[in-house]
């Protein structure tokens, strides 16, 4: 299959950074706090692709996905779409907790998850975007949903609008034993092979928590202080001033990776996920 380049906007390509790796954690844990959604994740009978089995393959799949919606090609994204769809097939269930990959209503919830995290890291690394790279970033937040099922008419019409479905859902955000607990070993890395845990696993708790809007944190049982929150401000000022010192390759670092990967993938006719 042949694929052609499309040109990404300067704002969306600055906000695909590798200073979101720094947020991942956080932002597996706003989309898994929808039940659903975390019951489906933390029970999938799909091993190969559960981060507490495969984490390496698990993240390359995430951050191929995120290269692919955000800086692919329409073709690249509909050869994105049909590999997760042959995954997601499997994933599925009734009890206790109805969940379904397909759900479109989830998958805008977890697209809407992945948008607020875009602009966030965007904002920590050359401040408050403008009002006109606000709307680019957000007409670009629903490539996370519709490169799977969830349809453009799905995505709130504005950001206004936006503000008043994330609100209203953030409201009914509510975790089990099960999905707390499978976070908060997301959140340790403990399911990483020793010795990342030990080494990493304090800081990657703290980034995670750090990340997260409040309700999150609340509904996780994280504790956070304004000590925290104030050495939290001091690093994010840190990294984003090294970030913006890099080279562009280098601060693109690994989402450029991942993409020239799926190409290639692509070229060769081989697996994506």
């Amino acid at each position: 299959m042949t694929v052609s380049q499309e040109q990404t906007p300067k704002v969306v390509s600055d906000a695909i950074s590798g200073l979101a790796l720094a947020a991942a954690a956080a932002n597996v844990v706003m989309q898994l706090s929808r039940l659903p959604v975390g019951h489906g994740v933390a029970k999938s009978t799909v091993d190969s692709g559960r981060i507490d089995k495969h984490p390496i393959k698990r993240a390359r799949t995430t951050l191929s996905y995120i290269a692919v919606a955000m800086l692919g090609s329409e073709d690249e994204r509909e050869a994105m779409r049909r590999e997760v769809n042959r995954s997601h097939r499997h994933v599925n269930a009734k009890e206790p907790v109805a969940y379904n990959a397909f759900s479109r209503d989830l998958q805008l919830w977890v697209a809407a998850c992945l948008y607020m995290g875009t602009e966030d890291i965007y904002r920590i690394l050359y401040g408050e975007p403008s009002e006109e790279q606000r709307d680019v970033l957000y007409r670009y937040g629903a490539r996370f949903g519709t490169t799977l099922q969830m349809t453009e008419e799905m995505w709130p019409a504005d950001r206004e609008a936006f503000q008043k479905y994330w609100d209203a859902e953030v409201a009914e955000i509510e975790m089990d034993d099960l999905t707390r607990g499978y976070l908060r070993d997301l959140a340790g890395m403990k399911f990483m092979p020793a010795p990342v845990p030990q080494l990493f696993g304090g800081v990657n708790r703290f980034l995670t928590v750090g990340f997260l809007p409040q309700p999150f944190r609340d509904e996780l049982g994280a504790r956070w202080t304004d000590r925290d929150q104030a050495r939290f401000d001091r690093l994010m000022r840190v990294l984003g001033r090294v970030n913006r010192a890099l080279p562009r390759p280098a601060r693109e670092f690994p989402f450029n990776l991942y993409l020239w990967d799926v190409r290639r993938r692509i070229r060769g006719d081989l697996a994506i996920v």
